[in-house]
């Protein structure tokens, strides 16, 4: 028998409160993980407030987990107790349908949230499959590195999945947790980067974070200033865009992708056909793809901007989230 202490809320929107559960025995396909830092995620907050409609109560949110090996399951392979390993959005998948055979294990239809499907990494400990608990590499600081398993995660996406040129001009809707990310990604990937914000409060530091241009989104005509401009707009944001002024600004061919989880997308057909321009979005990101923006983040010298707090400032954490005050990534550590 596990115990393990964690933080939970028991009714909606309710305070994270100090909360212990047997975990049972380990699986014979999962590991189990001792938490020393777990990022804060907006969808956390979504989770916590019931925003889904799927939360169970107690709730244990954390999906953005970095800790080390302290159990195994028999049939777990390529860990050791003791290593050094993050764990994100999915928790585990089935391992054996056509999805996951293609290296697409987080399209898996049986695929597990951390959150979603289990208690999360706001505790001292976490359980997943052993094919989702992925080796930090050196190169890569551990204390920053939980964001980069879901949010980060979200905006490398797309690169692989878009196969991105390098030569690509790209625009980056939204700069914050998920945004920021992205120019430092974009950037070192070699596209020529654009960001996009309603003001121009952020336009020094999204320039320090990898952007070649800025542009004011709420300004009159700064939309018109660069139609037909980009071959893919990265949308980080969870806002109703006026999604045909976005389009107008694609290059033909161009793709306006979006992670961020928009109520919809409303948006006139006629211009994308002329153009050959098209929608797209995507999860987080496969198994594969984790252990490749690892590499990349490592190659690159990556980390997301972060403000650390300790665990037991869990509820203050999270009604900083709400409030949108972070720069950019919280980080909730042990001690």
């Amino acid at each position: 028998m596990t115990t393990i202490n964690a933080y939970a809320a028991q009714s909606a929107g309710g305070p994270l409160e100090p909360f212990q559960y047997d975990a049972g025995p380990l699986g014979p396909d999962d590991v189990e993980i001792d938490v020393l830092s777990c990022g804060v995620c907006h969808s956390d907050l979504s989770m916590l407030d019931n925003d889904w409609q799927m939360t169970q109560y107690p709730f244990v949110g954390g999906h953005e987990a970095v800790g080390r090996i302290s159990q195994i399951g028999e049939h777990a392979l390529g860990l050791s107790v003791g290593d050094l390993v993050g764990l994100g959005w999915t928790s585990r998948s089935c391992m054996h349908c056509d999805q996951c055979l293609s290296g697409n294990h987080n399209l898996c239809p049986q695929a597990e949230g951390t959150i979603t499907h289990q208690p999360g990494g706001f505790a001292d400990k976490v359980r997943c499959h052993w094919g989702w608990a992925t080796k930090i590499p050196d190169g890569v600081d551990p204390l920053s590195a939980g964001p980069l398993f879901c949010g980060g995660l979200t905006v490398f996406n797309p690169l692989v999945q878009l196969q991105l040129s390098p030569t690509a001009r790209v625009a980056v809707v939204g700069i914050g947790g998920l945004g920021h990310m992205a120019l430092m990604f974009l950037k070192a990937w070699g596209c020529e980067v654009t960001a996009f914000s309603r003001t121009n409060s952020k336009e020094s530091e999204a320039r320090e974070l990898g952007a070649s241009h800025f542009v004011a989104t709420g300004e009159k005509g700064a939309l018109e200033s660069v139609r037909g401009r980009f071959d893919l707009i990265l949308n980080t944001t969870n806002a109703e865009l006026p999604w045909d002024d976005y389009i107008q600004t694609l290059a033909p061919r161009g793709v306006l992708h979006t992670v961020g989880a928009a109520p919809k997308i409303e948006a006139t057909v006629f211009p994308m056909i002329t153009g050959q321009k098209s929608l797209s979005s995507s999860p987080t990101g496969s198994i594969a793809t984790t252990r490749q923006m690892l590499d990349f983040v490592a190659r690159h010298s990556i980390a997301p901007m972060t403000e650390v707090m300790p665990m037991t400032e869990i509820n203050d954490a999270m009604e900083k989230l709400r409030s949108g005050s972070p720069r950019y990534r919280i980080v909730l550590t042990q001690s």
